[in-house]
């Protein structure tokens, strides 16, 4: 979803849905970029599969709507991690707690160049 989210026409394209609140046609969507229509459609498409948009497809035509729950709930999620912790909260770590005992779980040959 953050790769869907990296490219800047894609964020605008997030913008004019969130901000008409309704679903918007491709060519109306389209129209609102100087970049070719192949690229806009490129651009729905990486919008779609990450599934912060929903299509509705009538014929030849596509209408797009934003998928606010899911935004929501995926970038949501992720400012969660970001609010302040307790200073007194210590964190435990998971991982090996020595090289000997990375090199112990790191199979043989992985780590070579």
């Amino acid at each position: 979803m953050f790769l869907a989210l990296a490219h800047e026409a894609r964020r605008q394209v997030l913008l004019l849905l969130a901000q008409r609140g309704d679903e918007l046609p491709s060519g109306y969507l389209a129209a609102r970029f100087q970049h070719s229509w192949p690229t806009t459609s490129r651009h729905l498409k990486v919008l779609e599969e990450a599934g912060l948009v929903d299509v509705r497809r009538q014929g030849r035509s596509s209408n797009y709507r934003l998928n606010r729950a899911r935004l929501e709930q995926v970038v949501g999620g992720w400012m969660g991690h970001l609010e302040p912790v307790d200073p007194e909260q210590r964190w435990s770590s998971s991982g090996p707690k020595s090289t000997a005992a990375l090199a112990e779980r790191t199979p043989p040959g992985s780590c070579e160049m």
